[in-house]
């Protein structure tokens, strides 16, 4: 089964060197995609190249204006956009970075995905599995102040 698991970096001026260093931290440990898929921006240069093709990453570059080319990408920006950002007013560029933060780890480790069976990445990622428990409290917790919700169940019932 694949997984998505989605890595974001936020600059205002990006640059080869700087990509390389989101591709650095987007595969700690060792554990890199078998493909990465990108548009032909100058900042997929040579050094971010060098790295991808070090880590036996295979890149995949999108198409001159073909925004469909890369799908993935493309659908995770819609879901934030109707999830998320099209419910709250942004204040500032710190609050921006903060509200997609803790989208993105809801979106990883909480939110259930369609194309992998309503499973979520981080426990695909993880091999994590279900406990299985069918009895006890089930607590939630607000994410986004409320706008998402993540659910677990505690304990069991006696």
């Amino acid at each position: 089964m694949h997984t998505a698991f989605l890595h974001y970096g936020v600059t205002a001026h990006p640059t080869d060197t700087w990509t390389s260093q989101q591709l650095r931290e987007a595969t700690p440990w060792g554990k890199a995609p078998r493909f990465l898929i990108h548009d032909r921006d100058r900042k997929f240069a040579a050094l971010f190249s060098a790295l991808a093709a070090a880590s036996n990453i295979k890149q995949l570059v999108t198409p001159f204006q073909a925004p469909k080319a890369n799908a993935i990408c493309e659908r995770f920006i819609g879901s934030l956009k109707r999830e998320c950002l099209d419910h709250m007013f942004i204040l500032h560029q710190g609050h921006l970075r903060k509200v997609v933060a803790e989208y993105m780890g809801y979106y990883n480790r909480s939110r259930p995905h369609q194309g992998i069976q309503q499973r979520i990445p981080a426990r695909l990622e993880n091999s994590f599995s279900h406990s299985g428990r069918s009895a006890g409290k089930v607590i939630t917790r607000p994410v986004l102040g409320g706008l998402h919700h993540t659910y677990a169940r505690i304990g069991y019932v006696n």
